[in-house]
């Protein structure tokens, strides 16, 4: 098939060094540099990684990345990836961060793949999801993992108490609650980030070593708690997640140092939940 050679706007913006993308810099900047040489040095770089980790999708197919072009007509995307381990990726920023979480977090994006999968099985491709599809693709577009060994924190995220969890409270990030980025649709926002970029907060209760952890050792434990979450339950709905401004993030933002900058009721709303 034809495959153009320019890369397509915003490779060359992905700014390494924000806080969102630093997790994922070291390979990130790897694929970065094959996706501006063109789509195809992209693709053989991200298969280059799978045939190394043997990471596999969701019903132990082991992981390859194929040109969108190369999906079979009628094919639904993920019971293809379940069926082949071949995942369809355009050379775009949304499909970039869509293949990099495969090796962030290899288990909860089998996990989703296999959810997915399963729901097609049963209901087949309609004209919508249902309850259980879209939470599930509600994850895998704009999920953040927010990690915590305080419950008076994830209560705080769960009643919408900015001024506790991001002001009052802001010497316990890092020490009592983080956040990993995961969601790709969500990563692709904030290449050219903007103060109302909303994440769905997946809240992980973690022991409180966790944060004497190296990063790759919380990885690996939210890795496995998650996944395991996310298959050992049939009730998943939109309603299991938590509105998080990610500007908001303590460390995340400039301007966030000052107090002001959470007064914005467009942005850092009530909620639901505080009513």
């Amino acid at each position: 098939m034809q495959m153009q050679d320019a890369a397509p706007p915003g490779f060359a913006d992905i700014d390494w060094t924000k806080p969102w993308f630093a997790q994922f810099a070291a390979r990130g900047e790897r694929w970065q540099r094959a996706a501006l040489a063109g789509y195809a040095a992209l693709l053989n770089e991200m298969n280059a990684d799978a045939r190394s980790t043997q990471q596999q999708t969701g019903r132990g197919q082991r992981l390859a990345f194929i040109a969108q072009d190369d999906l079979p007509p009628g094919a639904a995307y993920e019971a293809h990836i379940a069926a082949t381990g071949c995942v369809p990726t355009r050379h775009n920023l949304h499909d970039f961060f869509n293949g990099s979480m495969w090796f962030a977090f290899p288990r909860i994006k089998a996990a989703l793949n296999a959810r997915q999968s399963a729901a097609i099985d049963v209901l087949g491709v309609g004209p919508t999801r249902g309850g259980i599809r879209d939470a599930l693709t509600l994850f895998d577009e704009n999920a953040v993992l927010f990690a915590c060994a305080d419950p008076a924190l994830s209560a705080a995220l769960r009643g919408f108490d900015w001024q506790t969890l991001l002001v009052a409270q802001r010497e316990a990030w890092g020490a009592r609650c983080e956040v990993r980025s995961f969601g790709h649709a969500l990563l692709e926002k904030l290449v050219t980030p903007f103060k109302a970029c909303t994440g769905h907060a997946w809240i992980v209760d973690v022991p409180p070593e966790y944060f004497a952890w190296n990063t790759s050792e919380r990885d690996a434990w939210v890795d496995e708690a998650v996944s395991a979450a996310l298959l050992g339950t049939d009730e998943l709905s939109s309603r299991m997640f938590a509105p998080l401004p990610v500007l908001g993030i303590p460390g995340w933002w400039p301007e966030n140092e000052s107090a002001g900058f959470y007064d914005d009721a467009s942005v850092f709303r009530s909620g639901r939940r505080a009513r």
